[in-house]
């Protein structure tokens, strides 16, 4: 168990998982579910999300076991390091995304028909680093649909905040992968693999990065407008907003010793506070 929590990054899950109960707090604040349905509801989602994601980061280490055992950084990796076979770490995959799809029919036909979309989206990334430096992005994509994809679960309809708090996601999540890149820069260019900073150099990278924040920054700004938050939401909307620029000043192109607090703690932080300030604001203000 230890190690398949290993090889899909677990504890990553603090990323998508509190704009996903954002998501599900505006869904139950616009339908009114009654108790025994809202906690059906929420088990359901609680482990689309888990399964989802387990079948992406599982495939995407399969994927690139024979990158990963070249490269220093992630040779001691589950699969690289023999902890985990190849063909295990497909059939976990493939187990992972039927169980996604199945509690996706339980939750309504949207979310059933939807979920292949998901699902393609979140395993064809894996394969966008092999052609695209544009890879940054379709990971946000990939995240942006915990957002709007609680909010589909739990009403059966669109609606424009969870969309908005989708493409805050997609900007915030491209924008610190870039960060996280800046690590492979030189080992992506010699095995011909694309990236933003392995096509832009660290310096560019580290200003499209910061770019992406700035928009996100602005979305969150919007739906706090939108949203007609109260001192709740904005409380969070500045930690968040903060957490972005602190992170920024950590790295610099020519110093990458804080990239994993910048990637790991300021995101982490930026994601969980700015969730309990608006999941506080939907119940408590409203």
């Amino acid at each position: 168990m230890k190690k398949y929590l290993s090889l899909i990054k677990f504890s990553h899950t603090i990323f998508a998982m509190p704009f996903a109960l954002i998501g599900f707090c505006l869904g139950i604040e616009a339908v009114q579910l009654d108790a025994a349905s809202m906690g059906y509801k929420f088990f359901l989602v609680l482990f689309c999300m888990v399964f989802a994601r387990s079948a992406a980061m599982a495939f995407n280490r399969y994927l690139d076991n024979e990158f990963d055992s070249q490269n220093p950084r992630t040779a001691v990796r589950e699969i690289p390091s023999g902890k985990i076979q190849p063909k295990h770490a497909l059939v976990f995959t493939i187990i992972n995304s039927f169980l996604f799809i199945s509690l996706c029919f339980f939750i309504n036909p949207l979310c059933f028909y939807l979920s292949f979309i998901a699902l393609f989206v979140i395993l064809f990334y894996s394969y966008t680093k092999r052609f695209t430096p544009l890879c940054h992005l379709i990971l946000g994509i990939g995240l942006s649909l915990a957002p709007i994809g609680a909010y589909l679960a739990v009403t059966g309809v669109f609606n424009l905040i969870p969309i908005l708090f989708s493409f805050t996601v997609l900007c915030w999540v491209s924008g610190f992968d870039i960060i996280y890149a800046l690590q492979d820069e030189e080992f992506d260019k010699s095995h011909h693999l694309h990236s933003i900073p392995a096509w832009l150099g660290k310096r560019k990278a580290l200003l499209v990065s910061s770019f992406l924040h700035l928009i996100a920054a602005i979305l969150v700004i919007m739906i706090g407008f939108q949203f007609e938050g109260s001192l709740f939401f904005w409380m969070g909307a500045l930690v968040f907003i903060g957490m972005l620029v602190y992170q920024h000043s950590l790295v610099k192109p020519n110093d990458l010793s804080k990239v994993n607090i910048a990637f790991m703690t300021a995101n982490g932080i930026a994601s969980v506070v700015f969730a309990t300030f608006v999941m506080v604001d939907i119940f408590f203000h409203k």
